[in-house]
């Protein structure tokens, strides 16, 4: 592209919006609904484009495909076409892929297929699998842009260790998907791909920043997506979008060569986990990349292995008379009826199953997310401008649909800024907490009546279902287990029902942001939308999290 101080960014933009089109296949695309139509979930498979096997292969989940894969019941060609096609048909439908590069991944589908056939063997765990990759993984020879303007014709010389780590495990990243310009929204939209739209009800913000994974794996694009999350941006689309999303410990997945914003900001770094639409497929990816030994690729990667022990829930009585803490509110804002619904469903479902839940009181979740938050704010603003300032693109100030005015917006101020000797109290003041929380956690084994601690924390992943564009203002209730570094996992339980959802009259309010939330309630606002929650554990205890949510999943499915 040349020097990009050269040309507008306008120009950029238009360049590279026209060159996204021309990867497209022209006989893959469809006609369209109009926008009066807010659900497009049964689009993919009404708009005549699949073949009733593509139909078929798109509905499997994860562990179903990679059997198919591996007997050769089903090629890895045909499983990359069929979700290849659906994949451009949610990106006609809700605006959520990036970089789309058909005929390097079908190249690639075609020498897993000549080698199984040749070998009978499968290349790895993955084998075949198609996977779908935030536009924050550098695959070689691709752009990634990151949602800057500025890093359009930004090349990839090689892949970020993630993407290796997926090649060696036999599977096939196949599409790049939409985030937030800087990352640090928790909606997505940015001014080189625009916005990506919620597929359960168009008027409603996919979250952030792994919103393109989140609205692809939900139209079942893509079997298997992986989205990053600082602050809740693997969680808070997976849960709007009606999905499964694991947020790991720090270090758990590597992270090294891939883009990113504030990168330096090492006291509460950004993870990358699954987002799929089953938790075994959660477990199958997280096995994978760790039996990988990434640690050898990346120098932040802890060094643990799988832990099937922990799977196995041995220090969690094996699994049985489970005991969840179940957090109604964090102190700061009451969730909406259908959240309040969703947790009453899943401590009944809980019960139901012999387990028992008790009554979680938040420990200074208001500070630990002030904490996390003044940190993000110590350099933020200085590192957005210096990759804006390249073109002259303007920083995104608020993700508000246009037309619409908000006085507040989701991003620190200019003067946010601190000293290093501000910032260090900041991390002294989140190790503290977390110290306190441990403790506090391990007081519970006195009144669990189990002899151990409480083994999971339930809680909401936001006070809202998928809230209109603009109007995601609150990351609370994610934001604390960054600061905690405790892996969560989301999980989906209902949607909202308008006659069971129905706005109940006002509380006492806990603050101003709590009045906020409870006026912008309306039943009819959130039509159709899902609504999960998350299941939180120890640090390092993604087996154990992974276990205990499909102990969960399964609870609720059978109150169904």
């Amino acid at each position: 592209m040349g020097d990009p101080t050269s040309t507008s960014w306008q120009a950029l933009v238009a360049d590279k919006r026209r060159r996204q089109a021309q990867t497209i296949p022209k006989e893959w695309l469809i006609s369209t609904p109009s926008d009066t139509e807010l659900t497009v979930t049964d689009v993919p498979a009404t708009c005549g484009l699949l073949t009733e096997k593509e139909l078929l292969i798109t509905s499997s989940d994860v562990d179903h495909l990679l059997k198919k894969l591996a007997s050769a019941e089903w090629s890895s060609v045909e499983v990359t076409t069929a979700f290849y096609k659906r994949a451009i048909v949610a990106h006609q439908l809700v605006n959520c892929l990036t970089e789309i590069f058909v005929d390097r991944a079908l190249a690639r589908a075609k020498e897993l297929d000549e080698h199984l056939q040749s070998t009978g063997k499968v290349i790895g765990p993955l084998h075949g699998l198609p996977i779908s990759c935030k536009d924050q993984l550098r695959i070689k020879g691709l752009e990634t842009t990151m949602g800057y303007v500025s890093w359009i014709g930004k090349y990839a010389d090689k892949n970020s260790a993630l993407v290796d780590i997926l090649y060696e495990c036999g599977a096939n990243p196949f599409v790049q998907t939409n985030i937030p310009q800087t990352l640090m929204w928790p909606e997505t939209f940015n001014n080189v791909f625009g916005r990506t739209l919620n597929p359960h009800n168009r008027t409603l913000t996919s979250g952030g920043s792994s919103g393109g994974e989140g609205t692809l794996v939900a139209l079942r694009g893509s079997p298997l997506g992986i989205g990053s999350d600082v602050g809740g941006s693997v969680r808070i689309p997976s849960v709007f979008c009606g999905v499964y999303g694991l947020r790991p410990s720090y270090g758990r997945v590597p992270y090294a060569g891939a883009l990113n914003s504030m990168e330096g900001q090492d006291s509460v770094p950004s993870v990358f986990g699954p987002i799929c639409n089953s938790i075994a497929g959660v477990k199958i990816f997280m096995k994978a990349v760790i039996d990988s030994k990434p640690w050898l690729k990346d120098p932040l990667a802890v060094r643990k292995k799988w832990d099937a022990e922990a799977y196995g829930l041995e220090e969690h009585g094996h699994g049985e008379k489970l005991v969840f803490g179940i957090v109604w509110n964090n102190g700061q804002t009451v969730p909406h009826p259908p959240v309040i619904r969703a947790l009453e469903m899943t401590k009944a479902a809980l019960l139901a199953a012999g387990h028992q839940v008790v009554d979680w009181v938040p420990h200074r979740h208001a500070e630990i997310s002030k904490v996390v938050n003044d940190i993000w704010s110590a350099g933020c603003v200085e590192d957005y401008h210096s990759v804006t300032n390249l073109t002259g693109e303007p920083l995104i100030d608020t993700m508000l649909a246009e037309g619409e005015v908000l006085p507040t917006t989701f991003r620190p101020e200019s003067d946010a800024s601190s000293s290093t000797f501000q910032l260090w109290q900041l991390q002294k003041a989140k190790l503290k907490i977390r110290q306190e929380c441990l403790e506090m956690w391990e007081e519970t084994a006195k009144t669990t009546g189990t002899g151990r601690p409480v083994d999971a924390i339930i809680s909401p992943a936001a006070p809202y279902a998928a809230p209109p564009h603009g109007k995601n203002t609150d990351a609370s209730y994610t934001t604390v287990f960054n600061g905690l570094d405790y892996p969560s996992c989301v999980f989906p339980v209902t949607r909202v029902d308008p006659v069971k959802d129905a706005k109940k009259p006002p509380h006492q309010f806990l603050s101003s942001m709590d009045e906020t939330n409870y006026n912008l309630y309306d039943p009819n606002t959130f039509f159709n939308a899902p609504v999960g929650l998350q299941l939180s554990g120890r640090t390092l205890e993604e087996e154990a999290v992974i276990a205990m949510t499909e102990i969960v999943d399964a609870a609720l499915r059978a109150q169904k």
